[in-house]
């Protein structure tokens, strides 16, 4: 039986470079498209030592075209794609007064228009055979509207929506692709060393971190669910608990607490590389700075939460919530019967 075939962008690196490894040993052939081909490169010779097939493009997903090309050649000499992962990011962190609109504009267009120009060119392929699986990624309720973070939080709002309306759009054609979005925690990548930063401190994970190979698995299984969203750790049952009973994070408390999750006390190097246009030279692989710190994937808080779990969750709270308040209304019709 042939493998099937997964595409991933931002695979030379981070949570790309964690995820090829993760669908090849899931049997999967790896398409892996990135801006370095040094990178790339060396992500190819991981997967050659377990007998994977890849393919690699050196190309940036804002341009449209090149990933279509892209795509095209894939379905032609590797197989029919069955799964498109979408992990190319790329941001600017800092107040937004600090920012100027052409930064703003690129990392919406990497981020952004980057997920969506892959989630076409995997469409123009699934449809014709009505199946397959796009993975976006999503930050974790509890990153989202972070201060600082202005142009992340922006970009992936707008792929959210996006993913949403794609989803009811495939269901009202019956078409039998999946979309699935990946709400990920802080990630020990590398991306927080070469992020174009205008704090002048350096970056540091807000909230508890996890290794690389952690989103790996959550995308892994994003593959195989038949629900929309994947969600990673406690975390992610904490912030749906908050938001049911209203407890969680306010605009006033990320006021007090945001900067000081993201920023440490060492000041950041003046005019230090970052991705944000070019990629920067030199092998770096799935892991950043913070191995000393992060949860790992053998971890009892590294788990995976379907969307349908969350959905059982608040079903069962709701029925919890009508079962006291009914109860509550026969309690007081009785005493005032009594009295």
């Amino acid at each position: 039986m042939p493998s099937q075939i997964a595409v991933i962008t931002g695979a030379g690196t981070g949570i790309g470079r964690a995820a090829a490894r993760a669908l090849g040993r899931a049997g999967f052939d790896i398409a892996l498209i990135g801006r370095n081909e040094e990178r790339l490169a060396e992500a190819v010779q991981d997967l050659h030592e377990h007998a994977i097939k890849t393919m690699t493009f050196a190309l940036d997903v804002t341009s449209s075209e090149a990933l279509r090309q892209a795509a095209e050649q894939i379905e032609n000499e590797l197989g029919p794609i069955a799964v498109w992962v979408n992990c190319a990011g790329a941001t600017v962190i800092g107040q937004v007064t600090s920012l100027c609109a052409q930064d703003i504009q690129r990392a919406t267009d990497v981020t952004y228009m980057g997920s969506v120009n892959g989630t076409l060119a995997a469409l123009e392929h699934m449809r014709r055979r009505s199946q397959g699986v796009i993975i976006n990624l999503d930050l974790a309720p509890s990153l989202r509207d972070m201060p600082l973070q202005a142009a992340e939080n922006g970009a992936r709002a707008a792929l959210r929506a996006f993913c949403n309306s794609l989803r009811a759009e495939l269901l009202h054609d019956a078409d039998a692709i999946r979309v699935v979005t990946v709400d990920l925690p802080a990630i020990n990548t590398p991306r927080y060393r070469w992020t174009r930063n205008t704090t002048g401190q350096t970056l540091r994970p807000a909230g508890p971190v996890y290794e690389p190979e952690v989103a790996a698995e959550a995308i892994c299984r994003a593959a195989f669910t038949t629900s929309d969203t994947i969600s990673v750790g406690p975390e992610a049952i904490l912030s749906f608990l908050h938001k049911i009973t209203g407890t969680g994070y306010s605009i006033k408390k990320l006021a007090q607490k945001g900067y000081k999750a993201q920023l440490s006390k060492v000041y950041a190097p003046d005019h230090a590389a970052d991705n944000l246009y070019t990629s920067p030279a030199g092998i770096m692989g799935a892991h950043g700075d913070f191995d000393s710190k992060t949860r790992r994937a053998d971890s009892p808080l590294s788990f995976y939460i379907p969307s349908s779990l969350l959905a059982g969750l608040k079903g069962a709270l709701l029925a919890i919530g009508l079962t006291s308040l009914i109860t509550h209304f026969i309690n007081t019709k009785e005493k005032q019967n009594h009295h």
